[in-house]
């Protein structure tokens, strides 16, 4: 069962997919328009009519609205393809008050409603075929993707299922009551945002913040460099180890182990390294950052701060002992070692149409960002995660990570997470495949 606990521990060993690539890892009434930017992103034209603002997605709105017939809250919020999106619009209810984008520019998007007039527009950074691809992809299974412009931060895609259509209870009827309750007390939970307040334990894609902070404190020139690590690595201070599944996992360079998933390697490499210096390039990369805004919060992605004796140190380089870590966090940091080092800001917003049609860029994301490690550590790991397939996974659920470059020249990072059910089939399988329909989406 998942909660929104920030820091609860659900995987161990899971699956990681990097980088296998060779260059990185119902509307208004009358309607708006949008015009194309070299940069993707659009220029609305905001609508004329009255009523409720929309939130844009494409160029599109995915939201609309209709008299209410009550004077006090005159309009009532309409949503089209309300499941796909609900994780980007979050909900608007005459009930149940309101979350996600609509509660952040709810000033802008009831404009009209106060003053008479137009309403204010949002338009969102969403690719609606990449959406479209891992909601369908997921289906009902409890997971979440995202897919981030490595560069600008843009977030081309956002999805968490199962999801919910906040449609089914924007009014305040008996109806609206039935179906909110009977989405709070559906599990799993269907209003849990799993792409930004879902933090499972990384497992293996942890390696990467391993071995870049290895690189960062200098233990190793390059990722071809021998790590001399036993094939069975004891646990210090303990009668237990942890063996690498393959035999090239035996002095496997940083190269090799993150291609076959090596625990030997990592969980040595992370003793090596010590507590300081990983929890400084984890904290660099985003971890234990609470204020990470797109402008919709997520949670805080958690490597420990209390000091570890180093058999629990070594743990945390497999992505166990307390490490957790989003789905949105995971693609930030794929985006990193895609950009140079650079630890970009995700933003969820293109634009904001005011209700007199001017326009205005949204806040800078608040969140740690900049150069979280050096370029020569940011293209090592690049170049190591090219051909690296790390698979991995335990009974709770399986990541998938991967970086996929655009025509355009840009490199867009996809992350993949998969809870495993009794009843299911492989979510290791059903986690690659989801990602690979986002990479067809976004060529």
């Amino acid at each position: 069962m998942y909660t929104e606990i920030k820091r609860t521990v659900l995987v161990s060993g899971l699956l990681v997919a990097l980088a296998a690539s060779a260059t990185a890892c119902g509307g208004h009434a009358g309607g708006g328009g949008a015009d194309k930017k070299p940069d993707g992103t659009a220029t609305w034209r905001l609508s004329s009519s009255h009523g409720l603002g929309n939130i844009i997605v494409g160029g599109e709105p995915v939201t609309g609205s209709k008299p209410s017939g009550i004077d006090k809250v005159p309009y009532q919020r309409t949503y089209t393809d309300g499941a796909l999106y609900a994780p980007v619009t979050g909900y608007r209810s005459m009930a149940f008050y309101r979350s996600g984008l609509e509660a952040i520019y709810d000033d802008v998007l009831t404009a009209g409603v106060k003053s008479g007039g137009a309403s204010g527009d949002v338009l969102t950074t969403i690719q609606p075929g990449a959406q479209k691809a891992a909601f369908d992809a997921l289906g009902g299974r409890p997971g979440a993707a995202v897919a981030l412009d490595a560069r600008t931060g843009r977030l081309l895609a956002l999805v968490s299922t199962p999801s919910y259509d906040p449609g089914s209870f924007s009014g305040n009827t008996l109806g609206d009551e039935t179906a909110w309750k009977a989405l709070i007390r559906h599990k799993p939970d269907p209003m849990l945002n799993r792409a930004l307040r879902l933090a499972p334990a990384p497992g293996a894609t942890f390696h990467v913040v391993v071995a870049a902070a290895a690189l960062e404190r200098g233990l190793y020139a390059s990722v071809d460099d021998t790590t001399k690590t036993p094939l069975s690595y004891a646990l210090p201070g303990t009668a237990d180890t942890v063996a690498g599944d393959s035999p090239r996992c035996a002095n496997a360079s940083i190269r090799t182990a993150l291609r076959y998933s090596c625990a030997n390697v990592f969980a040595k490499m992370a003793v090596d390294v010590g507590q300081s210096a990983l929890r400084s390039t984890a904290e660099e990369l985003g971890f234990n950052d609470e204020k990470v805004l797109t402008p919709v919060r997520a949670y805080e992605s958690a490597y420990p701060t209390q000091t570890l004796p180093a058999e629990q140190l070594a743990r945390t380089g497999n992505g166990g002992g307390d490490v957790v870590a989003t789905p949105l966090e995971m693609a930030r940091i794929m985006a990193s070692m895609a950009d140079g080092g650079r630890l970009v800001a995700p933003r969820l917003v293109d634009q904001v149409v005011k209700a007199d049609g001017s326009t205005e860029r949204p806040t800078v994301p608040v969140g740690r960002t900049g150069q979280a490690v050096s370029r020569h550590t940011a293209e090592q790991l690049r170049s190591a995660l090219t051909t690296a397939v790390v698979r991995g996974e335990d009974s709770h659920g399986s990541w998938f990570i991967t970086c996929t470059p655009q025509a355009d020249g840009r490199t867009v990072s996809v992350v993949v997470y998969v809870a495993r059910q009794a009843s299911d089939g492989d979510s290791a399988q059903a986690a690659e495949q989801v990602a690979g329909r986002i990479t067809a989406a976004l060529s």
